[in-house]
């Protein structure tokens, strides 16, 4: 774990604030910075000392296996069923192939991956009003410039631009599988939702404290793709999808 205290107690304090970048699109109540640490304390495995305020912080792996489990649980439960199961990723340089191996084990059980609001584009009012568009890879949806690069975004508008347009078609997804603004305005809408979030992006965590997040894995989300094959394989595994 690389990510330092100073910027974990940072975040959670943006969160506690309000500051929209940190909310990810969930209407929460009234969190205090000791609920916050506390909560993250339990559903993440960080320090749930107020007085340790440098150095590195922490993921508890025993917590990111227990949330595996459980998101596999709903994967798994998808499949099945051969549900509507909608996928995207805020984070599209690091998990994307976390996504596309869910979503390809999906669609070969029969599940629909729908891609609505392809193309739909705005102005990031939280990356300096940039252009940003959706995309979609094998089914996930992810933001990128105007020049056709993958852009990171903590934004929850274009996951409820994509609920617009699913809801006039009369397709709702059973599960969403997301991260940062994505995640939040999927829980939002009531939908059962996955994800993942890292432990400096409280919102996801204390959605699942409100009930809003079905499950929060967390994890480190930026480091190199090829880290992540061990957590695809065991995700899969026990979502009954591994070859």
């Amino acid at each position: 774990m690389a990510t330092s205290r100073e910027a974990n107690l940072a975040n959670f304090r943006l969160m506690v604030a309000r500051d929209p970048r940190y909310q990810f699109g969930l209407r929460l109540r009234e969190w205090t910075f000791e609920e916050t640490l506390a909560t993250m304390a339990r559903l993440c495995g960080v320090n749930p000392d107020p007085a340790h305020v440098h150095g590195v912080d922490t993921i508890d792996p025993d917590r990111t296996i227990d949330a595996l489990d459980a998101m596999a649980e709903r994967i798994a439960h998808a499949a099945r069923h051969r549900s509507t199961v909608l996928f995207a990723t805020g984070h599209p340089a690091t998990l994307m192939g976390v996504y596309r191996a869910v979503a390809d084990k999906l669609l070969a059980a029969g599940c629909t991956i729908p891609t609505p609001a392809e193309n739909w584009s705005y102005a990031s009012s939280t990356d300096g009003l940039k252009y940003r568009e959706i995309t979609y890879t094998s089914g996930v949806a992810a933001l990128v410039s105007k020049a056709g690069e993958y852009r990171h975004t903590h934004d929850p508008q274009p996951m409820q631009a994509i609920l617009t347009e699913l809801r006039g078609t009369g397709t709702w997804p059973a599960l969403v599988m997301a991260d940062h603004g994505w995640a939040g305005a999927a829980g939002e809408a009531g939908i059962e939702t996955v994800g993942f979030a890292d432990c400096n992006d409280p919102a996801l965590f204390v959605g699942q404290a409100e009930g809003k997040i079905a499950v929060t894995v967390p994890l480190d989300d930026g480091i190199s793709p090829t880290h992540y094959r061990p957590l695809i394989a065991y995700l899969l595994a026990r979502a009954g999808l591994a070859d």
